[in-house]
């Protein structure tokens, strides 16, 4: 300051020109200073966080800030329900952080099935799930997750009570968030919110924002090997039962490798057929429940299949009521589930939740899938691979020739085989696969 004041004398008392090369190194630095602070303002709404504290990444919702603090945290409740209801919950947390430009404290997975029982819930941290880790470094700032030995706990923990029941509109949700994002509230080092599973939330976000949370969540090492195993042990089986078939020679006999299967995510459990049963009666459809007899049919009517080929039952044994599924199914079809497969042994070591994350990756591989609709299981699947067909460049997403096709069997497609499935990666929200649809692109 005082080398500025010096020069401004200077000037005064010296004329017009300044013959100090001091003084014009020192009034050009101010001048770029100033420049810099006419082109590249301030954010609004980071309340004076230092730069440091934030990461600046490329914004999918621009009306939802365009950084992710690391010194300001969100906490919610335990994540409850099926695999992929989770990984929903999880995804509107993450987004639901955003939003408040906050980091999401890792949360807590539910290892069981039970719905309404908290006690009997097994909690299961992200960590021994997903990788940590992995999930920050591909996000890369989108979303972030911190840990519980991060805060510094300088500040109360602010609760902020999600509202619930016919008044509690999507309008209302949003202006809660908003206004937690700002003033006195955004204060807060931890903002708390209680009340119910982030699965029930209201929706915000567009698919897009959902799918690229959802590219972040990668299994650890130790299960992403067992479905290593079981993916293995699928094609083995295929090429071992193609020593009965004639082959034109060796060199045409398909490898380990190229053999392929279809994934079939067969729902046909007691506890599914009941519930269908009435959401095809609130509905006002029929579109939604399929009998083993059905499913195989349309399976058996897929135009672009090969066979003989490898179908993987993917189904909850403990539920299944039903233990036919691998008889009646047509010729060149070779139908497996995990006992008949002598995989059991890798399921049944780890609990619901895992034995999920494994079957999901496999069926997420599966050279063909076709699944239900209705079914979140089958919805994420899809979603994921639709992105791996928009980023293999296909020219049309329903063709007859694409990779990693995917059908819903529930729904009539051409010559009486399943639907062509697809995600529509443009849509505004989540709700569609969320809660299931007959709607689906194809």
């Amino acid at each position: 300051m005082e080398v500025l004041f010096n020069c401004k004398l200077s000037r005064l008392m010296g004329g017009a020109t300044l013959k100090s090369l001091t003084c014009k190194c020192v009034l050009l630095f101010v001048a770029v200073l100033i420049l810099r602070a006419l082109l590249l303002p301030s954010s609004p709404g980071f309340g004076g966080v230092e730069w440091s504290n934030i990461v600046y990444i490329k914004n999918h919702s621009p009306s939802f800030g365009s950084g992710v603090r690391q010194d300001k945290f969100l906490e919610v409740p335990q994540i409850v329900w099926g695999l992929n209801n989770q990984k929903i919950a999880f995804a509107r947390a993450c987004l639901t952080a955003r939003m408040l430009n906050r980091t999401l404290l890792m949360p807590s997975l539910s290892a069981s099935l039970f719905y309404k029982e908290i006690d009997l819930l097994r909690p299961i941290s992200f960590d021994k799930v997903f990788q940590f880790d992995k999930f920050n470094a591909l996000c890369g700032g989108f979303v972030q997750l911190g840990r519980y030995s991060n805060l510094l706990n300088l500040t109360q923990v602010l609760e902020m009570q999600k509202g619930s029941g016919r008044r509690w509109t999507v309008e209302r949700d949003l202006d809660q968030l908003r206004q937690h994002s700002k003033g006195s509230f955004d204060d807060h080092e931890v903002i708390r919110i209680v009340g119910k599973n982030p699965f029930l939330w209201h929706d915000h976000w567009p698919v897009m924002d959902y799918a690229k949370v959802f590219e972040c969540l990668v299994l650890i090492d130790e299960i992403g090997q067992e479905a290593d195993r079981v993916v293995s042990r699928i094609r083995e089986v295929g090429i071992n039962n193609t020593e009965s078939v004639e082959l034109e020679n060796d060199i045409n006999r398909p490898s380990i490798q190229s053999l392929p299967y279809v994934a079939v995510h067969m729902r046909v459990e007691i506890d599914w057929m009941i519930h269908c049963k009435k959401l095809e009666q609130r509905l006002n459809t029929n579109q939604i429940c399929s009998s083993k007899e059905e499913i195989m049919e349309r399976v058996g009517n897929i135009i672009d299949s090969k066979t003989p080929i490898v179908v993987y039952l993917a189904v909850a044994d403990q539920l299944l009521k039903n233990s036919s599924i691998l008889e009646g199914w047509g010729e060149g079809f070779l139908p497996f589930e995990k006992k008949k497969l002598g995989v059991e042994g890798i399921y049944s070591k780890y609990p619901y939740l895992i034995q999920s994350a494994i079957d999901y990756e496999v069926c997420l591989r599966a050279d063909i899938f076709v699944g239900n609709s209705f079914s979140t299981f089958s919805s994420l699947i899809v979603l994921e691979r639709t992105q791996k067909i928009i980023r293999m460049g296909a020219n049309s997403m329903c063709g007859i020739d694409v990779r990693w096709p995917s059908y819903a069997y529930n729904i009539n497609g051409e010559s009486n085989g399943p639907m062509r499935w697809v995600t529509n990666m443009s849509d505004s929200s989540l709700h569609s696969i969320s809660y299931g649809t007959n709607h689906i692109s194809c």
